[in-house]
């Protein structure tokens, strides 16, 4: 069998890539260029947050998994063991791709997060003027 620290960070990536497949699909049907789901904009924010949420957990548990085997990493390189110093463990590129997918899902998921409308906007209406009055010409 496996060791714990490789079961746990595999549980957490899968863990990760199932909030990350559920992120992707809440945030399609929040986006305001849908026709998915409800015609409101202030419900399709909501949802287009939730969406976020779920990247930002995405990528929190990433994080997590990645940066744990990179501890136990560290923990067996510098341990005073019988293991000769040409077979000891170093860091690879996988670390430093998780670390940045981790950041970058985790960034997405912020500004997902931020469509959030203001409270004090809710309610008003906006409209576009054809042209700006400072436009207009008087005869």
């Amino acid at each position: 069998t496996l060791a714990v620290h490789i079961q746990t960070s595999r549980a957490l990536m899968v863990i990760s890539l199932l909030l990350g497949f559920f992120g992707i699909i809440v945030s399609v049907v929040g986006m305001k260029c849908t026709k998915v789901g409800e015609e409101d904009p202030i419900t399709k924010s909501r949802i287009a947050v939730a969406g976020g949420v779920l990247f930002i957990l995405s990528g929190l548990c990433t994080l997590a998994a990645v940066s744990l085997y990179a501890t136990r990493v560290t923990y067996e390189f510098f341990r005073e063991s019988t293991v000769p110093i040409n077979a000891r463990y170093e860091f690879g590129s996988a670390l430093f791709i998780g670390w940045g997918a981790a950041s970058l899902t985790v960034l997405g998921g912020s500004l997902l997060c931020c469509s959030c409308p203001a409270k004090e906007r809710r309610g008003q209406q906006y409209y576009r003027q054809s042209q700006p009055s400072t436009a207009r010409e008087y005869v």
